[in-house]
């Protein structure tokens, strides 16, 4: 086990109050600069490291100030528009939460009839980066894991622009409690996932922590809204219009990757490259889905959602991947501050350093 990146930047910094956009390719070539493996799957590799999840990180710094790292953490994500948090020493901040991930590059395309604005309209193509990671650190098939993903819209087609841009930021995941599914061919990725606390088993300290600290950082911790991507590149008289729910799911005709307790790290990457070989062979294809239709029972300890009239939009199709040091410390995602309203940012609950975008 290892870990990554700083802790003593969990909260807002000078450089997050700084951010005033990126450039896509600025983003991607920070994740490519440090890749764990030279060539994935090369002769002579090390395996992908494991970061640590410990209940002793997540408590840091309550002794001296009566907040946990993870709060700092929870806050800032909410507060913290910044795509990049490189830190004094340029390394990166630790991870608390979902530490091992991989990165990957695409496009955001919709391409059915959509009634929504922003970049959930018909005819729409972003460019992506989005992280896939697990909460824990389990990173291998065949134990419970809780599988996300998490990714950035770049409101432009051309990899090459340079304007500093802010993109729209998502949020998805299975059971925050967890789940065995052992292919991500099957894993259902929501912004509203379901909540099994019990399945966490020995980290069952850690998610409740956890729970405590999101809940006090924004209203609503387990749903996660998709007002920036109906808001990206809107025009302001026009009406934001933002499906409630969004799910993610690998499209119909990708490969099962086969192996005994495979790291989903190697799984995403055999979807694309070839052991041995940098040139990508294949893409990834996820299907976007979305309803406004669903209805949630349960204490939060045990949250089962229901769903129906699930509607294809469009796909992410990813062409390149890696997991690098810059993809486990430095990318940041910015988490959406829970509205009242979705479509009306007058009615966001959270009060802190969040900045109007």
């Amino acid at each position: 086990m290892s870990t990554v990146g700083s802790i003593d930047i969990e909260g807002m910094t000078d450089e997050d109050r700084a951010y005033k956009g990126s450039t896509f390719r600025e983003v991607v070539d920070a994740v490519f600069a440090n890749p764990y493996q030279r060539v994935w799957g090369g002769s002579g590799e090390a395996p992908l490291p494991v970061h640590e999840v410990t209940l002793a990180s997540i408590m840091h710094g309550v002794l001296q100030s009566g907040r946990t790292a993870l709060l700092k953490a929870a806050e800032r994500t909410v507060d913290s528009g910044a795509d990049l948090r490189w830190g004094p020493d340029a390394r990166g901040f630790r991870r608390l939460l979902h530490p091992n991930g991989i990165c990957l590059i695409g496009r955001w395309q919709i391409v059915e009839p959509s009634t929504y604005s922003g970049y959930f309209a018909a005819g729409k193509t972003a460019l992506v980066v989005a992280r896939y990671s697990t909460c824990c650190a389990e990173t291998r098939r065949g134990f419970t894991r809780s599988l996300s993903m998490v990714g950035k819209l770049f409101p432009t087609a051309d990899p090459q622009d340079a304007r500093p841009l802010r993109p729209a930021n998502f949020i998805t995941q299975q059971d925050i409690g967890g789940d065995r599914t052992d292919f991500i061919n099957d894993v259902e990725l929501r912004n509203a996932p379901d909540t099994t606390v019990l399945r966490r088993g020995a980290g069952l300290p850690i998610i409740l922590v956890t729970g405590l600290a999101l809940a006090r950082a924004d209203k609503m911790p387990s749903i996660r809204q998709l007002y920036e991507i109906a808001e990206l590149g809107k025009p302001a008289s026009e009406p934001t219009r933002t499906p409630e729910y969004m799910r993610l799911l690998v499209a119909q005709d990708q490969p099962r990757i086969p192996g005994d307790r495979i790291d989903f790290r190697d799984e995403v990457m055999a979807q694309i490259y070839d052991r041995g070989d940098p040139t990508p062979k294949r893409t990834l294809t996820f299907t976007i889905e979305v309803t406004d239709e669903g209805r949630t029972t349960g204490p939060n300890v045990r949250e089962r959602r229901t769903f129906s009239n699930w509607r294809r939009l469009g796909t992410m199709v990813f062409d390149r991947a890696v997991a690098s040091h810059n993809g486990d410390a430095v990318i940041h995602f910015n988490h959406p501050s829970w509205r009242d309203d979705r479509n009306d940012p007058k009615t966001a609950t959270r009060v802190g350093e969040r900045k109007v975008r």
